[in-house]
């Protein structure tokens, strides 16, 4: 097997500050959240930012004041998130691209989350996939459950999306596909051995998915976006306690962990 990429999805737009404090939402708090998930073994740093009063954001000069200070620590491959919070405009969640990020983040597919909609069009999908195209960044397709899975077929036929891809299994959001381990099978068993993906599971699926893909063949995603939560009724310290444990499973079943450059040559970026 290759090494294991390990990406940390450290902030997310559904949590708030008020509610679990830890959380990091300036871009010194993220930045330094982004050291230190590196230095535990991640590879990526997969990227949302908040404004000055904490709320989700999409705009270009803090993406922009992020990955600079980030740049000044340490040197992950920097993964755009274009999902923005539920509601956000299509225009919005394209902005950064021009920014050009190693990698984005492309929806697949339009689902209930949780108790909202997360609004992912051909139009929406098309106009990100765009802006992912015209800066030449590595799309990374959000796959929620199997219809978005086999939607990609369709949208490669018609050029809709780029042609070179990784794939992110975001399994356990209420009105997705569950985080049970034979959906990540079966999602695995769809897609060509070459391909490359990760999983990111939700909440109390976090673990089990993560070993599962560590023994696949796959890569793995954590952090607080996904989870808050480091074992059942103990919260989390910190995003780099998740990587940590991430890293110490994998090299204790044999896999190493890739460092920022070694994941670049399995991306091929």
């Amino acid at each position: 097997m290759e090494k294991l990429i390990i990406q940390a999805a450290m902030i997310g737009a559904e949590i708030d500050k008020k509610d679990f404090d830890k959380l990091p939402t300036t871009p010194d708090e993220i930045a330094k959240a982004a050291k230190e998930a590196v230095d535990a073994g991640a590879s990526i740093v997969h990227l949302h930012v908040r404004d000055k009063l904490g709320k989700p954001s999409q705009d270009p000069e803090i993406f922009k004041e992020v990955t600079a200070k980030i740049k000044k620590l340490c040197n992950p491959i920097i993964q755009f998130s274009t999902g923005g919070a539920v509601g956000t405009p299509a225009k919005l969640r394209c902005a950064p691209l021009n920014l050009k990020p190693e990698m984005a983040t492309l929806s697949m597919g339009t689902m209930n989350f949780g108790d909202e909609v997360f609004e992912n069009t051909t139009e929406i999908i098309t106009a990100i996939a765009n802006g992912i195209k015209e800066n030449n960044i590595l799309a990374e397709l959000e796959i929620f459950d199997l219809g978005m899975l086999e939607a990609i077929p369709r949208f490669l036929k018609k050029g809709l999306i780029p042609s070179k891809y990784h794939l992110d299994f975001v399994l356990g959001v209420p009105g997705g596909a569950s985080g049970e381990i034979k959906n990540l099978v079966e999602f695995v068993d769809r897609i060509d051995k070459n391909q490359t993906w990760t999983v990111a599971g939700i909440g109390r699926y976090q673990l089990p998915l993560s070993t599962m893909a560590i023994l696949m063949g796959g890569h793995v995603r954590v952090g607080f976006e996904d989870n808050i939560y480091y074992k059942k009724g103990e919260l989390a310290k910190s995003n780099a306690q998740f990587v940590e444990r991430v890293t110490r499973l994998s090299r204790e079943l044999g896999r190493e962990v890739a460092s920022p450059d070694e994941a670049r040559k399995i991306l091929g970026l």
